[in-house]
C-alpha cells in the first residue's frame, strides 16, 4: 500500500476494526453453538432439569428437539469438513 491510499484510508481503519471484531465474535458464538461437547452437556442439564421436576415433558420435548437439530448440524458441518 503505498503512502498515499494509506493515508486516504486512514479514517476507514476504525471502521475495518469494528468489522473485524464483529466477524470474530459471530464466528466464535457460531463455534459454541454447535459444539457437540456442549450440545451434549446441554442435553445431559435438561436430563437433569426435568427429572428434578424443573421442566414439564412438554418444555424438555421443545428443548431436546432445538439441542438435536444443532447436534444435527455440527454432525454435518464436522463431515463437510473430513470431506473438504
Amino acid at each position: 500500500m503505498g503512502l498515499i491510499s494509506g493515508l486516504l484510508t486512514l479514517p476507514l481503519a476504525p471502521v475495518k476494526g469494528v468489522a473485524w471484531v464483529s466477524e470474530q465474535v459471530a464466528e466464535e458464538a457460531d463455534r459454541q453453538l454447535y459444539d457437540e461437547g456442549r450440545i451434549r452437556r446441554e442435553l445431559a442439564e435438561l436430563d437433569r432439569l426435568w427429572e428434578d421436576g424443573e421442566l414439564s415433558e412438554e418444555e424438555r420435548e421443545h428443548a431436546e428437539a432445538d439441542l438435536m437439530e444443532r447436534l444435527r448440524v455440527a454432525h454435518a458441518r464436522r463431515r463437510e469438513e473430513q470431506d473438504g
